[in-house]
């Protein structure tokens, strides 16, 4: 039996810990809001037996094997760290972090420490993904020559909510343009050159960011995130004898098409239990009953090079959060 905890109660933490309930072995031991009386609701409801009015008093819980880390942005670099230092494992909701800088200050601390640490980019363990990367690795559409990724919705405009509050990490980039970022870095490996434009909002936070990354054998990426309007939401990968389709919407679907060049479109359909978290849960779970220190199929490095491309974006977008204290990465031409 594994003994989870949950950092920050929000919308993403309800979605977790109803997975949390579809795998076998685990427990939900723990929950920490800065609001007791928030912490004691959400652990009535998912029947944790334990519930703290601070992030910070988690790490005291008995038996606590691992925590999740959902609070906002700017809050998973201290939070992550001083459950490492506790000795505790984490899964840290994405984006890693608010920048690159924070970023490999919690590998360093879980190298230091020994302790295990996952970013929760749940969609790498989708079957719909995983079935992607199989094609390709088949060389099913050949030489991959080029990735098309976009999500975008329109939420309620809240000037001090999470989504437009720059001091909370707000924005189309850091909230949904991590997958597509996500999903080029999987598939082409970090960019040679980056170049983004964002459209900023009247509460400084980008609404609107697309960006290409280019390669110095000819391959490329377009990618773009927005809470300003509905996008696609899907996501095409391009080789020479075809392409990869990932459905509306690409980053929680459940199924694709392979379109080969002049044949008829092949579809793939996979099911699906609860929101897809399970899968990732399974991920870290099997990780930590065979004394792993990080993933294999989502390991640290992987989520560094996310978080220094996001960078590179915001550089080249001339966007920087309070965080930064120019700390971001520039392109290197």
């Amino acid at each position: 039996m594994i003994n989870w905890g949950i950092i920050g109660l929000g919308r993403i933490a309800h979605t977790f810990a109803k997975d949390l309930a579809i795998v076998e072995n685990t427990h939900l031991q723990a929950v920490a809001s800065r609001s007791l009386g928030r912490s004691k609701e959400f652990a009535d409801q998912y029947n944790a037996p334990y519930y703290y009015g601070s992030y910070e008093e988690i790490v005291t819980c008995p038996e606590l094997d691992i925590v999740y880390v959902a609070t906002p942005h700017p809050s998973h670099h201290p939070n992550t760290i001083a459950c490492l230092r506790a000795g505790i494992p984490v899964l840290c909701e994405k984006p890693f972090a608010i920048n690159l800088r924070e970023a490999r200050e919690m590998v360093k601390v879980a190298h230091d420490n020994q302790v295990f640490l996952m970013e929760a980019m749940w969609t790498r363990f989708l079957p719909h993904l995983q079935k992607a990367v199989e094609l390709i690795n088949q060389g099913a559409i050949g030489k991959l020559r080029s990735v098309k990724a976009n999500l975008g919705f329109q939420p309620p405009f809240e000037p001090e909510g999470r989504m437009f509050n720059l001091e909370l990490g707000g924005g189309a980039l850091l909230d949904i343009g991590v997958y597509p970022t996500f999903l080029s870095v999987l598939l082409l490996g970090k960019p040679d050159i980056v170049k983004a434009v964002s459209y900023i909002g009247t509460t400084n936070v980008d609404e609107d960011t697309s960006a290409l990354f280019l390669y110095d054998d000819g391959r490329m990426a377009q990618i773009h995130s927005s809470i300003r309007y509905l996008t696609g939401n899907d996501a095409i990968i391009y080789g020479e004898k075809g392409n990869i389709h990932l459905q509306s919407v690409w980053n929680e679907a459940s199924w694709l098409t392979l379109n080969l060049n002049n044949q008829a479109p092949q579809e793939f359909k996979f099911d699906l239990k609860g929101q897809g978290f399970y899968l990732q849960i399974q991920e870290v779970m099997n990780c930590l009953q065979n004394g792993k220190k990080e993933s294999d199929t989502l390991p640290l490095d992987f989520s560094l090079a996310i978080m220094e491309t996001l960078d590179r974006i915001r550089r080249s977008a001339e966007m920087e959060y309070p965080q930064d204290k120019d700390v971001l990465v520039s392109d290197k031409r």
